[in-house]
C-alpha cells in the first residue's frame, strides 16, 4: 500500500520478522545439547505487489516490507539417508565384533588355563607314567589332568552356549523394540500429516521422526523414504515396515522360541502386514542381522570345529586305551565319553580309579594281577594329535575377530565423517547463533528507528503543516 502510513506497516513487518528471528536463534541456543535437534532458521520473503494483478486495476506498491514464509529445518535428505545407512552398518559391525571378542576371551588362548595347555600337561603326565607305571601318584596325576582337559573343553562349550543364548535373548528384545519404534514412527507420521494440514509448526515432530527412522536403521538396516505430507516410510528388505500411519509387525518365524530357546532351524523373520499377509524378510544389516549371523553362522561354526576335535581326541585315546591292560590285568576299555552333538560340552572321564588306567601293552599271566609293562603308555601319549588342528581352529577364529574389529574401526571413520557433515549443517553453533542474534537485534533497532522517523515526519505533516499566523 502506497501512502504516508505505508512505511509504518513496512517497519512493523520488519519488527515482527526480526522478533521471530530472535526467537528462533534463542530456541537454537536453548537446544544446543538436545539429542536429535535440528537447527532452524526463519525464511523471509518480500511483501510486494500481488502476483496476479486485477484486470481493471494496477498496484502502485513499491514494497510493503517482509513476512515470514515459515521455519526451515537445516537438513539435507540425501545426507540423512547416508547417515542412516552408515549407522546401520556400524551397529552391525560393533555388535558382531563385541560378541566375537567375548568368545575369544573365553577361549583363553594362549594361557595357563586353556585347552592347549591342558592337553600338553595331560600328555606329559602320560610320559611320566611311562617312567613309573607302578606309581599311584603318577596315575593320579594322569587322571586329574584328564579331567582338566575335559573341563577345559566343557568351559569353552558353555561359553559358546551362553553367548548363543544371550544373542537369542537379544533378538527377542530387538524384535520388540523394532515393533515399538515402528509404531511410534507411524503415529508420528499421522501427527505430522494432521499438523501440517492445519498450518501448525511440524519442525519438532520431524526431529522425532528422524530419530525414530535412524533407530530403525540401526536395528535393522531399513531404508527410509520421505512422504509428501512430511512423514517417512520405511522398508525392510524390500517389504514395507512403516507406511504412513500404519506399521507392520516383525515376527520370528523359526530359529527361536518365545522363551528364547533354539528350535534347531535357522533364524527367519516375517512381517505381518495390515492385510494379514506375512512376507519373509531378511534384515540386511543392523543389530538384528549381527545377532542372526552370530547365532546361525559364527558361533555354530566354531562349535562344530571344536566338537570335531573332541571326537578325534576322545576316539583316538579310547582306541589306544582299549588296546592296553590296567593294573589288575583287565582290558582298558573306554577312557573318555561324550554325547552327540554337544561333544565338547559333554566330554567326561569315565575311568574313576587310578588302577583302571591301561598302561600295559601285554596281558598279565596271572589273572587279576597286573605287571610292570609300560608299552601302552607311550601309545596313549602318541594318540593325542589334535594340537595342530586346535591351533588352526583358534587361529582362524582369532583372525576372524581381528578382521571384524578392523572393519568396525574403518566403519567408525566413515560414520564419523557423515555425522560430522550432518552436524555441520544441522547442529547448533553458539558462535553462529550469537551472530544471528546480534544481526536480528540491530535489524530490530533499525526497524524501530524507521518507525520513529516516520512518526516524526507524520507529526510534522499533521500538526505543523498549514498553521496560519494571526
Amino acid at each position: 500500500m502506497a501512502g504516508a502510513f505505508s512505511s509504518i506497516n513496512t517497519a512493523l513487518s520488519a519488527l515482527r520478522y526480526q522478533q521471530a528471528a530472535l526467537d528462533i536463534a534463542s530456541t537454537n541456543i536453548a537446544n544446543v545439547s538436545t539429542d536429535g535437534y535440528v537447527r532452524r532458521r526463519v525464511v523471509g520473503e518480500t511483501v510486494g505487489a500481488a502476483a496476479a494483478p486485477a484486470v481493471w486495476s494496477r498496484s502502485n506498491e513499491i514494497g510493503s516490507g517482509v513476512q515470514s514464509s515459515g521455519v526451515q529445518r537445516m537438513v539435507d535428505s540425501l545426507l540423512d539417508a547416508r547417515v542412516r545407512r552408515e549407522h546401520g552398518r556400524q551397529s552391525y559391525l560393533d555388535l558382531k565384533a563385541a560378541a566375537m571378542a567375548r568368545v575369544e576371551t573365553g577361549i583363553a588362548e594362549p594361557s595357563e588355563t586353556g585347552v592347549a595347555k591342558a592337553i600338553d600337561t595331560f600328555q606329559k603326565s602320560l610320559d611320566d607314567l611311562n617312567n613309573a607305571p607302578s606309581s599311584d601318584a603318577a596315575r593320579s596325576q594322569v587322571l586329574a589332568n584328564a579331567n582338566v582337559v575335559a573341563d577345559a573343553f566343557n568351559i569353552q562349550a558353555r561359553n559358546l552356549e551362553d553367548e548363543t543364548g544371550d544373542q537369542r535373548a537379544r533378538v527377542l528384545s530387538t524384535v520388540q523394540e523394532i515393533n515399538d519404534v515402528a509404531k511410534q514412527l507411524a503415529d508420528t507420521n499421522f501427527t505430522i500429516s494432521t499438523s501440517s494440514g492445519n498450518g501448525s509448526d511440524t519442525a519438532t515432530l520431524m526431529d522425532t521422526r528422524d530419530q525414530l527412522a535412524l533407530r530403525l536403521s540401526e536395528l535393522t538396516g531399513a531404508t527410509a523414504t520421505t512422504r509428501a505430507d512430511g512423514g517417512m516410510d520405511m522398508t525392510l528388505g524390500g517389504v514395507s515396515l512403516v507406511s504412513g500411519r500404519t506399521s507392520a509387525t516383525l515376527q520370528i518365524a523359526t530359529g527361536i522360541t518365545p522363551t528364547g530357546a533354539g528350535d534347531g532351524s535357522p533364524v527367519a523373520f516375517t512381517l505381518l502386514q495390515q492385510d494379514g499377509t506375512t512376507p519373509a524378510v531378511v534384515p540386511p544389516t543392523g543389530e538384528l542381522a549381527a545377532s542372526v549371523e552370530l547365532i546361525d553362522v559364527v558361533l555354530p561354526g566354531y562349535a562344530a570345529g571344536l566338537n570335531d576335535l573332541v571326537k578325534q581326541f576322545a576316539d583316538a585315546f579310547n582306541d589306544a586305551h582299549d588296546d592296553g591292560y590296567d593294573a589288575t590285568g583287565a582290558v582298558g576299555g573306554k577312557f573318555f565319553d561324550y554325547t552327540d552333538p554337544d561333544r565338547a560340552g559333554s566330554l567326561k572321564v569315565v575311568v574313576t580309579s587310578t588302577s583302571a588306567i591301561a598302561v600295559s601293552s601285554v596281558a598279565s599271566t596271572t589273572p587279576g594281577v597286573g605287571n610292570n609293562d609300560t608299552g601302552n603308555a607311550s601309545k596313549l601319549a602318541d594318540s593325542i594329535t589334535i594340537q595342530d588342528g586346535y591351533q588352526r581352529l583358534v587361529n582362524g577364529f582369532g583372525s576372524a575377530v581381528a578382521s571384524t574389529q578392523r572393519l568396525a574401526a574403518n566403519q567408525v571413520a566413515m560414520t564419523s565423517q557423515v555425522d560430522a557433515a550432518r552436524e555441520q549443517q544441522a547442529g547448533v553453533s553458539i558462535d553462529e547463533e550469537t551472530v544471528n542474534m546480534v544481526m536480528a537485534q540491530h535489524s530490530y533497532e533499525a526497524a524501530a528507528r524507521v518507525m520513529t522517523t516516520v512518526d516524526e515526519m507524520l507529526d510534522t505533516l499533521i500538526n505543523r503543516t498549514g498553521i496560519v499566523g494571526r
